[in-house]
């Protein structure tokens, strides 16, 4: 986690370091400074589906030196299924988990293929309604942290966001939590500096980002069930906040929760669910952009208590400057594209 200062776990190890050695034999300023450099500097950028396509996501699984872990909800993509396989014969360690309890025969076809190729592939643990989590982490130093399940017949419709980032606690986090959800054992996964999982702390996060939110809320999700959530934006749109929701209208589900949001002054824009339109799949919380304290939520977690409190998810929240503006314009173009929900 930050300290006061915003100093980060890794950060503050660095200084320390650099304190520590300060009078050590053989260790020169400029080495100091360098590693201090190097410890600070944390990077976080955003890939935008289906703008950008997986391009990024592909070179990211290419790139790996030593290892690659992933965590994927449903995999259906030959061509990510493929890379891994590359890379396990190319003496690259590469170990997957797989969902079983909800998606065992969508993911049946990319087990059987990487159990084949060298591939330490795992089913999920069955303690989870679901693991829902979507991630992937790079030679244990880089991870992404998707709302995409990578499922290739849904890429070139679906919105969909992940953020790649090499920020030391937070993947150290993830690798933690990997390595105990790859051999099925209890753990409370740890925050790092900004992270969100289920089904220990989304509630209570998410939550609190929304109660947090002085100005505007800026919201993308593919589900609206879960009531705690629902009474939390009604009660920032009566606090005079600005809340806009955009989401994919199937069947109209979430009709009784779409006339309380929108009687409490909430603006809903919604999709038609199309077999072939654009469909809202994101799973995105902005709050107060273009003040000093806004921040985002980009990950797994569906408004849903399925999600929240009983599936593995995995979230991120984020300051980055970058991020917020371009989170913002897509939430906004996306609510603007969409129509008025109006209660039929």
């Amino acid at each position: 986690m930050k300290d006061r200062c915003g100093l980060s776990v890794a950060v503050k190890a660095a200084l320390f370091a650099s304190v520590f050695c300060a009078g050590c034999a053989g260790v020169s300023a400029q080495t100091l400074a360098d590693a201090g450099s190097q410890a600070t500097t944390v990077t976080q950028t955003l890939v935008i589906e289906p703008d950008q396509g997986l391009t990024p996501i592909y070179n990211l699984i290419k790139s790996a030196k030593s290892s690659i872990d992933m965590t994927m909800y449903e995999l259906v993509d030959t061509q990510a299924s493929g890379l891994l396989c590359t890379a396990a014969e190319s003496g690259i360690a590469v170990r997957v988990i797989l969902d079983q309890n909800l998606e065992k025969s969508n993911n049946t076809a990319a087990y059987t293929q990487l159990k084949g190729c060298g591939v330490s592939v795992v089913w999920a643990w069955t303690k989870y309604a679901a693991t829902h989590q979507k991630t992937i982490t790079i030679d244990g130093t880089t991870s992404a942290v998707m709302t995409l399940n990578l499922t290739s017949r849904y890429y070139s419709t679906t919105r969909d966001f992940a953020v790649i980032e090499n920020d030391a606690a937070d993947v150290a986090a993830i690798e933690s939590t990997f390595n105990a959800d790859f051999k099925s054992q209890t753990i409370t996964p740890p925050v790092g500096d900004d992270l969100v999982w289920s089904p220990t702390v989304s509630k209570t996060d998410l939550v609190n980002l929304i109660n947090g939110a002085k100005g505007s809320l800026l919201i993308e999700n593919e589900e609206m069930s879960y009531s705690t959530i629902v009474t939390a934006l009604e009660n920032a749109a009566k606090r005079g906040v600005k809340v806009t929701v955009c989401m994919t209208n199937d069947d109209n589900d979430y009709e009784s929760e779409f006339e309380a949001l929108t009687k409490a002054g909430v603006k809903i824009s919604t999709y038609p669910d199309t077999t072939t339109g654009f469909y809202v799949h994101a799973k995105v919380i902005v709050a107060d952009y273009g003040t000093s304290t806004a921040k985002a939520f980009v990950g797994s977690e569906n408004f849903s208590s399925a999600s929240l409190t009983e599936n593995r998810e995995l979230g991120l929240v984020t300051t980055n400057a970058t991020i917020l503006t371009q989170l913002n314009t897509t939430l906004s173009a996306d609510y603007a594209g969409g129509t008025p929900w109006t209660k039929s």
